[in-house]
Parts: structure tokens; C-alpha cells; sequence
């Protein structure tokens, strides 16, 4: 028997017990959307959901990062330019791979004619784990002045309830994606390269050469 949220296509053996939380995750996503769609606030915040989205989307960020790292060459900037963009690529990678382990199907969403997206596997929510790895590191490695802190946790916490209203996961995936962002983040305290290293980093991807710690041609 087919059960949502979980992929039958190769008949996988499923545990029982993990079938039991599968489920319960399904049951207790829908009634949360359902009774969200009855609370002003929450309903506000769906139909931001695709700005949302796209605020955290992993090609906008990859693309972003890289074209800050071409505009603004600082070496006060190095380090936090080289660390994020390989905490960036690394968040893709993992999301991508657990994804192809674990193949859970999106939601399938109440209203029909809502788009799903190319990407079909719903676990664990990439959008949740990359939001979750970026104030990590904001708040923790490179720390950006206290005053950012309400609006890193805001954006953190809408992203991730958007993925949930807007059918795009169950808030297993979302939990889950966050708690991958966290580790994420801890492993790049183990491997966090310093000023020196960075700036050689850059020096080895540019065209151009180093004269004093500054580029040019």
C-alpha cells in the first residue's frame, strides 16, 4: 500500500516503526497547514512564501556569493567570502546526497494547482538547512553586530515555516533540514580557514595577481 511521503516506486522495505513517524509527520503537517490557513498572521506569511523561497534558494545564494567575492575585493572581506562559499557548496552537496538516499515524496498540496517544482524529493528541506548553516555562521564564526541578530532569527524562522505552508515539506523535513544546518555549521568551525588562507584561496582562483595582500593586474 501506497502511504504519503514515503516512495514506493522500487518497493522499498520501510521500518515499521519509521512508517509509524512518516506518518504521523503527514497527518500532523496537514492539520498545522489547515489551522494555519485560519490564523491571519500565518496566512500572511504564505503568500510570502515565494519571496521567501527565493530569498534562500541555493542558486541565488551560490550566484550572489560569487559575484560579491568578484565586486568587492577586501581583504578584511577574504576570510568570510572563501568560508561561506565553501559552507554554501557543502549544504548543496549533503541535501543533495541525502536526498537521493532517502527519495521522500513532496506533499501532495490541498490545493492542486499550486506548483511542486523540478525537485521532487521533499527530505530533508534544503531552503530550512541553508538559512539555518548562513545565521550559523553570521552569528557564530564571523559575527555580525547584535542588532542583526532579531532579523537573522526572523528569516530563519519564516523560511522555514514557508517550506511548511507552502506545502513544499512536512515539518519533519523542516526540522530536520534545520538540525543538518546546525551540524553543517559546527563542521565548518573544525575547518574554518584563516585570513592567510583565504586570501591565498582567492589569489590561486584569480587571473590576477597579489601585490601586498591587494590584487591587481
Amino acid at each position: 500500500m501506497e502511504m504519503p511521503g514515503i516512495v514506493t516506486e522500487e518497493k522499498r522495505q520501510v521500518p515499521k516503526m519509521l512508517q509509524k513517524i512518516l506518518r504521523y509527520d503527514v497527518q500532523v503537517t496537514k492539520k498545522f497547514v489547515e489551522l494555519a490557513l485560519k490564523t491571519s498572521p500565518l496566512r500572511s506569511l504564505r503568500n510570502h512564501a515565494k519571496l521567501l523561497e527565493v530569498s534562500c534558494h541555493g542558486i541565488v545564494w551560490l550566484a550572489g556569493w560569487l559575484s560579491f567575492i568578484w565586486l568587492f575585493n577586501n581583504k578584511e572581506l577574504y576570510q568570510i567570502q572563501v568560508n561561506m562559499l565553501i559552507a554554501l557548496i557543502l549544504d548543496i552537496v549533503v541535501i543533495a546526497v541525502i536526498k537521493a538516499f532517502v527519495r521522500r515524496r513532496r506533499p501532495v498540496p490541498m490545493n492542486k494547482l499550486m506548483e511542486l517544482g523540478p525537485d521532487k524529493y521533499s527530505f530533508p528541506s534544503g531552503h530550512a538547512s541553508r538559512a539555518t548553516l548562513i545565521a550559523f555562521i553570521l552569528m557564530y564564526q564571523d559575527p555580525v553586530s547584535i542588532i542583526f541578530y532579531p532579523p537573522l532569527f526572523a528569516w530563519v524562522t519564516s523560511v522555514a515555516l514557508s517550506r511548511v505552508l507552502l506545502e513544499r515539506h512536512y515539518i519533519l523535513d523542516v526540522l530536520s533540514g534545520m538540525g543538518i544546518g546546525i551540524l553543517e555549521g559546527l563542521i565548518m568551525c573544525l575547518v574554518w580557514f584563516s585570513q592567510s588562507t583565504s586570501s591565498s584561496i582567492l589569489a590561486s582562483l584569480s587571473d590576477e595577481k597579489r601585490d601586498g595582500g591587494e590584487f591587481h593586474v
